[in-house]
């Protein structure tokens, strides 16, 4: 392997701190050739650029046009510029890096301090983001990504049977498809960076009056969040199985060849079964764990990594409704509003106590950013599914040793690719044999001052030893969602293989994008390598009502299988008990 990878991005000199934190979440694996130039390159970064435009946190032509400086890829992996980022919090006059920092990283160590550049400082911009922070403070609703949302749920709804367009066709349907990911993302960049906001108010609030827990407990149980209703679905589909024998039986048997054993069948309850499933799977089959990348498997691509949760989730009694938790958790929520209202108007500070209702409002940016990721995804898969018929296609013409290598095109190769296959073949096998080599590495957590480490220094997966909590020992993370639960440890390490996962159980993971958040529902609690305060899954744990603490470095290796743990999700410790 060389020192870097064919789609290694220049690190920004005036920019140079790159950090895996949140990114890592987003992006687990390398991004492939073309799912980083045609997704990312070419389509989101671009997006995200303009959406930090447009909540005045940076000017026309501050940053590239090519290439743009919020993000960057290198060996493959994703990375978010962190020195780029903290301009939120060094122009915007309502956040602080301190916060911004804290929400990324947490007690992390090797955090680059900030420094402050001649061009940091930018105050005409003011006035534009204290406009666009008047807008998150009072913004009820979005028309924007509501129509996005009918848009991209019609995208699936009318999709062309594939198998009928020419190569040329559907090479066609991915261009209509690009545009999507530039305008998704820079409303996703808006509610995602929009987010942090309510947080930070709240925890001044907190701290007011004198309980630093409330900034999470105000924002778990909003309700309207779009990553959670698969998980709600999933719940309604468990009761049917576990109601019916002869679904029951079925999933004993397990889940490969479970949807073609029912469809051999005519008994009611699976015909049943099977339509509710189909309609999930229209609705919600662009999920799946790392949906962002699009050669991913998605839902829709291998139910069987849906069908897998589904058959942990259906072990759980129905006390344990997610509707259920979900209401009770938006009571909590209601009274403790009035609680501190209360308590804050006693303090007769007026301005604080705008702020208060001010920062409730605001907090309806985290279930927009639910929404506007939502939105991007069902964009992703559309085009996921095209890239894998063309793949196959090619595959079966004998122009592909393996269907797959489609993904290991660039973005400007595709034209020419159809036009002329075999004359990539050889090509694509050799980077398919770089990009396995990029699986195997695991990238630096910082790059510091724009000094990317050779790709060959990297540490190797699984070759670093690391020590063991024992009893008593407590893991310091971040309170992702309020509530304290004692259970035994299951790690998982990835949501299509959670066989083992019994209802109750402690759920230890490296990471939790949406997609794993219906193993949410047999969880007591949950427990993450990495993730802040806003991450999609800490989220949707709220929406849950499940005790959750992220940001619980290495927890995945220091956490014996089958430990009895406490999760704190008020305070973000786990203790071993």
């Amino acid at each position: 392997m060389q020192d870097r990878w064919i789609t290694d991005w220049a690190p920004s000199e005036r920019w140079p701190h790159y950090t895996r934190a949140n990114a890592g979440e987003v992006l687990a694996t390398p991004a492939t050739p073309l799912g980083q130039t045609y997704s990312w390159d070419n389509g989101m970064v671009l997006g995200w650029r303009d959406g930090y435009v447009r909540q005045g946190l940076y000017s026309d032509g501050e940053m590239s046009d090519v290439r743009p400086e919020p993000g960057g890829f290198f060996g493959g992996y994703f990375f978010i510029n962190l020195s780029n980022v903290r301009m939120q919090g060094v122009r915007n006059p309502a956040v602080t890096v301190d916060q911004l920092d804290m929400a990324f990283f947490g007690d992390h160590p090797g955090v680059p301090p900030y420094v402050a550049h001649p061009l940091d400082e930018r105050p005409d911009l003011e006035p534009k983001i204290m406009k666009h922070m008047g807008w998150v403070m009072t913004a009820t609703e979005w028309p924007e990504i509501e129509q996005a949302k009918a848009e991209t749920i019609a995208l699936r709804t009318n999709r062309p049977d594939l198998s009928t367009l020419s190569n040329a066709e559907l090479v066609d349907r991915v261009r209509m498809l690009q545009p999507l990911h530039i305008s998704g993302f820079e409303v996703h960049a808006i509610a995602s960076s929009s987010s942090g906001i309510a947080p930070g108010i709240l925890s001044a609030i907190g701290q007011a009056i004198g309980d630093p827990t409330i900034p999470m407990q105000l924002i778990a149980g909003m309700g309207g969040v779009d990553s959670a209703e698969p998980s709600f679905v999933l719940w309604e589909l468990s009761r049917a199985v576990r109601g019916s024998a002869l679904l029951t039986e079925a999933f004993d048997a397990g889940v490969e060849g479970l949807l073609d054993r029912l469809r051999a069948g005519d008994d009611p309850a699976a015909t049943s079964f099977l339509a509710d499933w189909d309609d999930f799977i229209v609705r919600f089959g662009c999920r799946a764990p790392n949906e962002w990348e699009i050669s991913a498997e998605s839902w829709e691509t291998k139910p069987e990594l849906a069908l897998a949760l589904l058959d942990r989730v259906r072990f759980q009694d129905d006390a344990e409704s997610p509707v259920d938790r979900q209401a009770a958790q938006s009571k909590r929520r209601a009274d403790l509003t009035h609680t501190v209202r209360a308590k804050v108007q006693a303090l007769r500070d007026e301005e604080l106590s705008g702020q208060y209702e001010a920062a409730l409002v605001a907090a309806n940016m985290m279930v927009f950013r639910e929404r506007t990721k939502t939105n991007l995804v069902r964009v992703i898969n559309e085009a996921r599914v095209v890239f894998r018929e063309l793949g196959n296609r090619m595959a079966a013409a004998g122009h592909l040793g393996d269907p797959m290598h489609v993904f290991m095109l660039l973005d400007t190769e595709l034209e020419a690719f159809t036009h002329d296959p075999s004359n990539f073949t050889e090509t694509l096998a050799e980077r398919a044999e770089g990009y396995a080599f990029l699986e195997t590495v695991e990238p630096p957590f910082f790059i510091y001052d724009g000094e990317v480490p050779p790709i060959p220094s990297w540490t190797k997966r699984g070759n670093s030893e690391m020590e063991q909590v024992t009893s008593g020992e407590v893991i310091q993370g971040i309170a992702g969602c309020p509530g304290i639960v004692r259970g035994r440890a299951r790690v998982v390490l990835d949501a299509g293989d959670p066989r083992d996962f019994e209802p109750g159980e402690i759920l230890v993971a490296p990471l939790t994008d949406p997609a794993w958040t219906p193993l949410f529902m047999a969880a007591g609690g949950v427990v993450v390598d990495v993730g802040g305060q806003i991450s999609h899954a800490v989220i949707v744990s709220r929406e849950l009502g499940l005790p959750c603490v992220v940001s619980a470095t290495n927890a995945t290796r220091r956490i014996p299988e089958g430990a009895e743990i406490e999760v704190n999700g008020d305070t973000g410790q786990v203790t071993i008990l």
